[in-house]
């Protein structure tokens, strides 16, 4: 079977640190003490469990944790967290992307300023919970059906969730446009890395028979990507691996096409092409 590959997938810039971060640390505490990630270090099962066998342990709660090294993942920690965890001592880590970080900034900054903070995206998505936590009342706003929260002719400081979409970006801003309010100050704080595999696959996708997106299922970008694939072509695949896969959906099949999301690893994409491409697709069930 021909499989193409989107220009842009896989790992980003901020992923790609976290996943180092972790093992260069891993490789350093041998015998010092356990090594934990608050939350999973990555929206990626596979390669989480990957990093769990080298003896990194996910935790939800810092109550968890009673001595070691605590790795801040790649979506942040709100600052009662970070307060929380130095208070026990702990040795601390931080692999926050860059960017997510840049969000809380701003949130503070806005504070600060006297605006209202406005988040465009998923409220219970931890990048935008970490942001939460940087001031206060600040309203998450996922659609339309969200905007009752703002308040009355507020003085409105508006980001958006960094793998949130600019269409939807773009229209939610036009929608509390058309609200009330007395200033509205906006800041772009979308992903780059992002927007491009967003480009690269809806490229894609309308040149394939069948699309296939992989990542996990918590991870919101490549939701994203889902989406906006599913919009272009009907025949487009949301799965973590290569054993997800119903081989029913490639029979008949000639060009088949992959994206992956930004928490994908390498290895979870190499793996899915390479059986993919050594498929008969013309065989019968």
């Amino acid at each position: 079977m021909q499989v193409l590959i989107a220009e842009k997938c896989g790992f980003c810039h901020g992923v790609r640190n976290a996943i180092s971060v972790a093992e260069k640390t891993l490789g350093q505490a041998k015998g010092s003490g356990g090594v934990y990630s608050l939350g999973p270090i990555i929206h990626n099962r596979d390669e989480v469990g990957r990093l769990a066998k080298a003896g990194l342990r996910t935790v939800e709660n810092i109550e968890e944790i009673q001595s070691g090294t605590v790795i801040i993942r790649s979506h942040g920690a709100a600052p009662e967290q970070m307060g929380k965890l130095r208070e026990k001592g702990l040795n601390i880590v931080d692999a926050t992307c860059i960017l997510v970080k840049r969000v809380q900034h701003i949130a503070e900054e806005f504070e600060r300023d006297g605006y209202n903070g406005v988040v465009i995206g998923e409220e219970n998505h931890p990048e935008v919970q970490a942001v939460m936590g940087c001031a206060k009342d600040v309203v998450v706003i996922a659609d339309e059906s969200d905007l009752c929260k703002l308040p009355v002719k507020g003085r409105l400081g508006i980001v958006c969730q960094t793998t949130q979409s600019p269409e939807h970006f773009g229209n939610m801003l036009g929608a509390i446009g058309r609200r009330s309010f007395s200033e509205l100050k906006v800041i772009n704080t979308l992903c780059q890395e992002a927007i491009k595999r967003q480009e690269s696959a809806v490229r894609l996708c309308k040149e394939v028979d069948v699309m296939f997106v992989l990542g996990g299922l918590e991870s919101a970008n490549t939701r994203r990507l889902a989406e906006l694939c599913k919009k272009y072509n009907s025949e487009t695949f949301y799965l973590q691996n290569w054993k997800e896969l119903d081989i029913r959906v490639v029979l008949g099949k000639n060009v088949a096409g992959v994206t992956a999301g930004a928490s994908t690893p390498d290895w979870i994409i190499d793996e899915f092409v390479n059986n993919l491409k050594a498929f008969d697709t013309g065989r019968s069930q």
